[in-house]
């Protein structure tokens, strides 16, 4: 499965569409302004929310928090102790599985893989369309809106940290 996202360029508000390979709106991610913290919903073409996004306001450390039905799915932090910037690790709200997310995060060329075995890679790579990545989920039984979720996730803390947002 592969999905196309267009990076904002000069737009008001955090709001774009996300495509599959046959350009059809999948997800739209809404940003929420004007909130004391980053809020993001993942809502499908009707509208619903799938997942809840939002930036954890007490902590040491940038952290985000993805909240699927009002309770916590994830949580996502540059990963300590680590040499390379673009290094994040996602814990899953079940307390034993993690995901790590690592790569050129600012460039959109990383991957997220789980115990070693990858999960979904996202790249500009393959595109030739100005501002837009793909995110392709290379497991058929993988969550195609989390992996969206953690892909806007660590690309916003990266952006953050930079001092872009």
């Amino acid at each position: 499965m592969r999905f196309l996202v267009r990076d904002r360029l000069l737009g008001f508000g955090d709001d774009y569409w996300i495509e599959d390979d046959r350009g059809n709106k999948v997800f739209l991610i809404d940003g929420k302004a004007m909130r004391l913290r980053d809020t993001f919903e993942l809502k499908d073409t009707q509208g619903r929310v799938l997942i809840d996004i939002h930036q954890k306001m007490f902590a040491l450390r940038d952290t985000m928090v993805i909240e699927r039905d009002g309770r916590p799915l994830a949580t996502i932090r540059r990963k300590r102790l680590s040499l390379l910037r673009n290094h994040y690790r996602v814990s899953l709200a079940d307390g034993s599985t993690e995901l790590d997310v690592s790569g050129k995060i600012l460039d959109r060329e990383f991957a997220i893989e789980y115990d070693g075995e990858l999960l979904a890679v996202v790249s500009r790579r393959w595109l030739h369309v100005l501002e837009t990545y793909g995110v392709d989920v290379v497991r058929d039984d993988a969550d195609p809106a989390l992996l969206i979720a953690v892909t806007v996730c660590v690309i916003h803390l990266a952006e953050k940290e930079r001092g872009d947002s």
